[in-house]
């Protein structure tokens, strides 16, 4: 028995007969409208919980994925150039801070050093001032 376009019988194979589509506009339509894929897989042992795995997966253009509000892409230094730009010159500008930090410090640290030499000096010399009074 074949099948015959009048009804009945089987179906012919996919893509033939007058309305069939091809693989390009089929994918047109996904991508134009988006397609959500999502599922969870859960391990449990003796009614204990050892691993859950959720799987959400969307497939759609880019601009139909931005309709969304997805565009977790953009800010991916990995996936987008502009993001890679952003994290660099926010890195470069948070080393340039520490950079000068440690140089203010080192610039204080002699002017410390040498006020309290000063002071040890006055100090010492005190001490012999009271040494030779003593004498």
């Amino acid at each position: 028995m074949t099948a015959s376009p009048g009804g009945g019988g089987l179906p012919g194979p996919y893509g033939s007969g007058g309305g069939g589509a091809n693989l390009a506009d089929i994918l047109e339509r996904v991508l134009d409208k988006g397609i959500v894929i999502a599922g969870d897989i859960k391990i449990n042992l003796l009614d204990i919980e050892l691993l859950t795995i959720k799987l959400r997966l969307i497939v759609a253009s880019i601009d139909k994925a931005k309709e969304m509000g997805i565009d977790w892409w953009e800010d991916d230094p990995a996936l987008s150039t502009g993001a890679r730009r952003a994290e660099l010159a926010r890195e470069n500008a948070e080393l340039r801070q520490r950079l000068a930090d440690i140089e203010e410090r080192e610039a204080l640290e002699p002017a410390e050093a040498e006020a309290e030499t000063k002071v040890k000096a006055g100090t010492r010399a005190k001490e012999e001032t009271r040494e030779r009074r003593e004498r």
